[in-house]
């Protein structure tokens, strides 16, 4: 009976009978709530209950619907002043303390936004000098599920350098420089799930209705079907026996279930998003696309899905969302080739163009070659930083990486005109401009020479073409390419031609 009731603790709608106020964990001591918007506060408790919320001399009311639901929203409150308590009165009341108002963002995606600060650059210094009373820091644990999920085990925490080791490196330095810039409380909730797939953060019936994404999701069913447990585990048990024996080769991994897997479609919108989702927020951060990168041309339309579901469930209209791009990884090659990770980057810069209120950090200079975790995430924070800066708090500071935008050619020399340049172009560590590549009809592309040719423009040719139609830049999983403005944002990598590409027919 009691494993029962913690069962359904954790359901979308929690027992009729229930007569305990009950909240998510998102509310609590200690937390920051958004600034200059209505405050959504909702709960459970007995169904038809009376409910008052009130903080900072403001108070609404609302009433549980028939499965005990109640949805209370507060006028905006300024920052400044405090910290407050906010009062829940219904059957029975809770107090929350040492609350602050300021700006609250959510830290969401795979590994590298689940990368600690501990495994950052410079950790010792960084964790030293983390005493930030008005920073408050929240973590959602990695919980899989197929029904939406309403709790979890996690609080608010003042960021100190205790509590910020463990948290996210790229969520904690945006936030940071959030607080030093804006000189007010900010909020962070970090709910990202390293190696997670963008499938497993949408609605399943999102995903069914899209009607793109089939057999993705009839291969996941098929693989649930047929897991078998006991079978796994006797043939894992049987391979570590022969490991421990001739300890040769790797140790073998423990068995993955792919029920609770966190590429399965809808596990992690159920388990690690629904139960923050429509705390009133500024905005989201986002750092994932690695584990899509296979199947970067489904990505082109199932990122820009996953943020509208998330916009159209939190029900704050279209909120920031801003990401990270792909870093530079693998092998560097000297020739031009095809790219899953320069087709994930691709489907990624699309996303501006589809959605309101998107914004993109290029980092093709801060990865690592041998590592998919690259060390530097207080740059990349800082290019987020930028986005919100600029288009959420009004600085004027540069803060879009220079963008294609046209073509001329001209003989066999290409014009590229490019948006978003800042105090214009620029090339770092040699003045040539390096990373493009150059293709006539063939579509055989060959390293092409360049060179500035204006504040917005790079002349492109090769003397082995001589009827040029398309021209590539940083088209490589690790790209060897150089261009930025001078502020110092790289370019972002680009296409001008629609040739298919190596991920063009994967789907699942």
């Amino acid at each position: 009976m009691l494993r029962l009731l913690s069962v359904l603790s954790l359901l979308l709608v929690p027992a009729l009978a229930q007569a305990e106020l009950k909240m998510s964990p998102v509310f609590g001591d200690s937390m920051v709530v958004q600034r200059d918007k209505p405050i959504h506060v909702w709960g459970w408790t007995t169904p038809g209950t009376e409910v008052n919320v009130s903080m900072a001399g403001h108070s609404a009311s609302g009433k549980a619907d028939q499965q005990g639901r109640f949805d209370v929203s507060l006028d905006p409150l300024s920052a400044g002043g405090g910290p407050q308590e906010l009062t829940i009165k219904a059957d029975e009341t809770k107090t929350f303390r040492d609350v602050l108002v300021g700006e609250v963002w959510l830290c969401s995606g795979q590994s590298n936004m689940a990368w600690p600060v501990a495994s950052a650059n410079d950790p010792d210094l960084e964790t030293l000098g983390a005493k930030f009373p008005n920073i408050r820091l929240i973590s959602v644990p990695q919980v899989a599920s197929q029904e939406p999920l309403n709790d979890f085990n996690g609080k608010w925490e003042v960021c100190t350098p205790e509590t910020v080791r463990n948290f996210s490196a790229v969520g904690y330095f945006f936030g940071r420089q959030l607080h030093q810039t804006l000189d007010v409380p900010i909020g962070l909730i970090d709910n990202a799930w390293g190696g997670s797939a963008a499938e497993a953060w949408v609605r399943r019936d999102v995903l069914e209705e899209a009607g793109q994404y089939d057999e993705l999701i009839k291969q996941w069913d098929q693989n649930v079907a047929n897991y078998d447990q006991e079978a796994v585990t006797a043939n894992f048990q049987k391979r570590m026996k022969k490991w421990q024996e001739d300890r040769k080769g790797n140790r073998p991994r423990p068995p993955r279930s792919p029920i609770s897997s966190n590429h399965r479609p809808a596990n992690l919108y159920n388990g690690v998003l629904h139960p923050v989702l429509g705390y009133t927020i500024r905005g989201a951060v986002w750092y994932q696309g690695e584990s899509n990168a296979s199947r970067a041309y489904q990505y082109r339309d199932l990122f820009p899905l996953m943020i509208q579901n998330w916009r159209d469930e939190w029900g704050q209209g279209d909120f920031s969302f801003y990401w990270v791009q792909l870093a530079d990884f693998r092998n560097e090659v000297s020739e031009p080739a095809g790219s899953d990770w320069a087709e994930l980057r691709e489907a990624q810069t699309m996303t501006m163009s589809r959605l309101a209120n998107t914004g993109e950090a290029v980092i093709t200079d801060l990865g690592e070659a041998a590592d998919i975790h690259p060390r530097n995430k207080q740059d990349v924070a800082k290019r987020l930083a930028r986005w919100a800066l600029a288009k959420d708090y009004g600085y004027e500071i540069v803060f879009h990486s220079p963008m294609y935008q046209s073509m001329e050619a001209k003989g066999n020399k290409v014009a590229i005109k490019f948006d978003h340049v800042g105090g214009g172009m620029d090339t770092f560590d040699v003045r040539e401009p390096i990373g493009f590549a150059i293709a006539g009809a063939d579509k055989k592309f060959v390293t092409a020479n360049a060179k500035l040719a204006g504040k917005d423009t790079i002349e492109v040719w090769s003397d082995s073409v001589t009827e040029p139609v398309a021209v590539r830049y940083a088209w490589a999983d690790n790209p060897i390419a150089n261009v930025q403005n001078k502020e110092g944002l790289p370019l972002t990598p680009f296409r001008t031609d629609d040739w298919p590409g190596v991920t063009v027919d994967k789907v699942k």
